[in-house]
């Protein structure tokens, strides 16, 4: 009888398959990964400032509205042939260091805006800045800045004589009783606020050394010779006139306010205004 044996152990052999088609794959991928990222980098990155639109010729204009100063702002844009339109224009006011301030974005198409900022107190000076820059979607092109200052006088009585308005008084006929002595009632300042531009440079001051019996003045509080011209096309100093009201209802002029045309010209205005 025939005894039983295993088959005999068979050795297949399995080809392994091969490696390019795995390493042009990984390729594949690094090189679209690249290119994504190549073009997220190219997108991001800022345009050159010759290809974005530039604000020029910014100024600001400055009034008091009560507690507040109206700052109006000014500017122009200019685009390179090779630039798209800006999408809209960035304002930026603020007073000293800029801790808090102003931002507006306006359209494209305007070029002037207004923002308000808190007014200084009697006798205090606001200074700032108003800042302009195109938008073109995520970007700012470099930003244009001007600043300003605006000046509020503080009344203070007169240390000189009083010196009166030259108008006729007729004395009562019989006094009952010996008139009070007349005193300053109240002083008032005019202009009582004035926009007056930073002295770069220190111009107009040196202007002032060289020529110091010449006046500054073309038009007072108008315009100034060009040494003493600022920024937004205001003069970098400033004329206050110094008016007096009596407890006896009389509206006088202060001796340092006297023989001046400029002052003469608004002691004439303010006497023509209703007494409050």
């Amino acid at each position: 009888m025939a005894r039983w044996q295993p088959p005999s152990e068979q050795v297949v052999e399995v080809r392994k398959p091969p490696r390019w088609p795995m390493v042009l794959l990984l390729l594949a991928l690094l090189g679209v990964a690249g290119a994504g990222l190549w073009i997220i980098r190219r997108r991001m990155r800022p345009a050159p400032p010759a290809d974005l639109a530039t604000a020029v010729g910014v100024r600001s204009e400055i009034s008091v509205a009560g507690d507040s100063l109206d700052v109006v702002v000014f500017w122009r844009l200019t685009e390179p042939p090779s630039a798209a339109p800006a999408d809209s224009v960035r304002i930026e006011v603020g007073l000293g260091s800029g801790a808090e301030p102003q931002v507006l974005l306006t359209p494209n198409t305007h070029n002037t805006d207004t923002l308000r900022l808190p007014a200084p107190k009697a006798g205090e000076t606001a200074s700032g800045y108003s800042c302009v820059a195109a938008v073109h979607g995520p970007r700012l092109s470099r930003e244009t800045c001007t600043p300003w200052q605006y000046v509020r006088p503080l009344a203070q009585a007169p240390s000189g004589p009083v010196v009166a308005d030259t108008g006729p008084r007729v004395p009562p006929r019989k006094p009952a009783r010996a008139p009070a002595p007349v005193s300053v009632a109240r002083i008032v300042i005019q202009p009582a606020g004035q926009q007056v531009d930073p002295d770069l440079g220190g111009r107009c001051a040196a202007w002032q050394q060289r020529n110091p019996d010449r006046t500054v003045w073309l038009e007072v509080n108008q315009e100034a010779v060009p040494e003493c011209m600022g920024p937004n096309g205001r003069p970098t100093v400033a004329q206050f006139c110094a008016f007096a009201l009596l407890t006896d209802g009389r509206r006088v002029k202060t001796a340092s306010s006297s023989n001046n045309a400029y002052c003469d010209r608004l002691y004439q205005e303010w006497i023509r205004e209703r007494t409050t």
